[in-house]
C-alpha cells in the first residue's frame, strides 16, 4: 500500500499534469484533492495535446482509477465538454471516473458573482478567472454550498433554487453592469447534470480507505501551486483552497501518517499568471524569451505568465511547508541560450537580507539578492539521459539540490511525456 502526493511549488503552472501523466503507470487510483476548473493540467503525447480541468491527469492510463475529490469545486458544465473532448479517444470515462459526493458544485450564480466582486473592486481586484470558484469555497465554508450528493435527493432543484435566489441578490447589492441570461445558464446546468448522473458517485474517504486496506497504490493529485495557498500563499492574490500538502488529507480523506512521498514540481524558472508580488519577475528581454520559448501562456485562460529567474527563498519556503521529499524540475530546456543565468538565494527585506519567506513580498518591501551561473547552449530536447546534460545544467541543478535539501530525480527538457530524464 503507498499513499504519495504531488504538488506544484511555485504560483502553478509547473507542469504537474504531465509529471502525473508520467507517473500513472506506478499507481492504481489517481486522486484529485483540491481546485477548480480553472486549473489546466497540459499533458502531451503522440503528438496531441490535451488539456484537463477537473479530470485527473491519469485518465489516460487504461487501468488507473480516477477520483475527483470531497475537496474539488465541479462546474457542471465544463465537466461535461471536458468528458465531450475526451470521447474521440475511446477511454472508458464510466468505470475509470468516479466523483466524491462531497466535493460542491459550481452555480452558474456562483460564476456571476465572480465577475459582479471583481468588477466592483476596480484597480484592486485580485486577478480571479472568474470561473465561479472564489463564491463555491465561500458558499462552502459558510454552510451554504449544493454538493454532488445532493444531486440524489429527491429535493436538488428546490436547493438549487434557494441558493440562486441568494446570490442574484447579492449580484445586485454589488451594484455593476453585468450582463446575463440565467435562464440559458440554467438550461445548460441542469442538462450537464444529468450528464454528472451518469458517472459513480462514492464517499470517497471510504473508498480510498478501503483501497488503502486492499493495498492499492494512490496518488494524490493537487492544482494550481503552493504560493496560492489560501494560508500560505501570497495573500490576497491565492486561490481559495489548501494548495499544500495537508490540503490532500482534508480534500480527500486520507490521513497525514499514510502519505509516504511528496514530489515536489518546480519550473527552472518562475511564472505567475494574474496580480500579486513577484519577486524575481523580469520586465527585459530575458524575461520576454522565457516566455516565448516556454509558450508561456494559461492552458486554460490562455493569459500570458510573467516570467522570472528561479527564487530560492520561496521555492525552500514551499518544501518546508509540504515536507517534499523528491522535487522534479520542469522545464529546463527553456534556459538552453542564455549566456548568464540568475538565481535568487535572499531577499533584501527592509534593508537587511534574509533567507526565509515573509509575510509581505511586495516590491516596497523586498528586493532579490541573485546568485549568477553560467548557461549553456545545447538543444536538451532529444537528450534521454542524465549524463547527457551540459554541465553547466548539472552544476545548475546541483546547486538547487544544496540549497533545498532535497534531491531532483526527474528533470523534464520537452513537453511530450517521453522528453523526461530520470536521475
Amino acid at each position: 500500500m503507498t499513499v504519495d502526493l504531488l504538488l506544484g511549488l511555485q504560483w502553478g503552472d509547473e507542469g504537474k499534469g504531465k509529471i502525473v501523466d508520467v507517473l500513472t503507470s506506478n499507481y492504481d487510483i489517481i486522486a484529485r484533492f483540491q481546485g477548480g476548473p480553472n486549473a489546466g493540467h497540459t499533458l502531451e503525447f503522440d503528438g496531441i495535446k490535451h488539456v484537463l480541468r477537473t479530470i485527473p491527469s491519469g485518465i489516460f492510463h487504461k487501468t488507473a482509477i480516477n477520483i475527483i475529490g470531497n475537496g474539488v469545486v465541479i462546474d457542471p458544465v465544463v465537466f461535461q465538454k471536458e468528458i465531450e473532448g475526451l470521447e474521440k479517444f475511446n477511454l472508458d470515462i464510466k468505470s475509470k471516473l468516479i466523483i466524491s459526493r462531497k466535493a460542491h458544485l459550481i452555480l452558474p450564480t456562483h460564476r456571476l458573482l465572480d465577475a459582479a466582486s471583481e468588477a466592483s473592486k476596480g484597480k484592486a481586484k485580485i486577478g480571479s478567472t472568474l470561473k465561479g470558484i472564489g463564491p463555491t469555497y465561500m458558499d462552502k465554508t459558510g454552510r451554504n454550498g449544493i454538493r454532488v450528493g445532493d444531486i440524489e435527493l429527491e429535493d436538488f432543484k428546490e436547493r438549487y433554487r434557494a441558493l440562486a435566489d441568494k446570490h442574484e441578490a447579492m449580484i445586485k447589492f454589488y451594484d455593476v453592469a453585468i450582463q446575463y441570461n440565467l435562464e440559458e445558464l440554467e438550461k445548460e446546468f441542469f442538462e450537464a447534470i444529468e450528464e454528472i448522473k451518469k458517472l459513480d458517485f462514492i464517499d470517497s474517504e471510504e473508498y480510498l480507505n478501503q483501497a488503502q486496506k486492499a493495498g492499492k497504490s494512490i496518488l494524490c493529485e493537487g492544482a494550481q501551486g503552493s504560493l496560492l495557498d489560501v494560508d500560505f500563499g501570497t495573500y490576497p492574490f491565492v486561490t481559495s483552497s489548501n494548495t499544500t500538502a495537508a490540503g490532500a488529507c482534508t480534500g480527500l480523506g486520507i490521513a497525514p501518517n499514510k502519505i509516504k512521498e511528496v514530489y515536489g514540481i518546480f519550473k527552472a524558472y518562475v511564472t505567475r499568471v494574474g496580480s500579486g508580488p513577484f519577486p524575481t519577475e523580469l520586465f527585459d528581454e530575458d524575461g520576454a524569451t522565457m516566455a516565448r520559448v516556454g509558450n508561456e501562456f494559461g492552458s486554460v485562460t490562455g493569459r500570458q505568465r510573467r516570467c522570472g529567474w528561479l527564487d530560492l527563498v520561496a521555492l525552500k519556503y514551499a518544501v518546508q511547508i509540504n515536507g517534499v521529499t523528491q522535487l522534479m524540475m520542469m522545464k529546463g530546456d527553456v534556459l538552453s541560450g542564455f549566456e548568464t543565468l540568475k538565481v535568487c538565494t535572499e531577499y533584501n527585506y527592509k534593508g537587511v537580507n534574509i533567507s526565509h519567506f515573509p509575510y509581505n513580498i511586495e516590491p516596497e518591501n523586498v528586493t532579490p539578492v541573485y546568485q549568477d551561473f553560467k548557461g549553456w547552449k545545447a538543444d536538451l530536447t532529444g537528450m534521454t539521459t542524465y549524463d547527457e546534460l551540459p554541465i553547466e545544467l548539472k552544476e545548475y541543478i546541483e546547486f538547487i539540490e544544496k540549497e533545498v535539501e532535497v534531491p531532483i530525480k526527474i528533470v523534464s527538457v520537452g513537453p511530450d511525456r517521453k522528453q523526461t530524464i530520470l536521475k
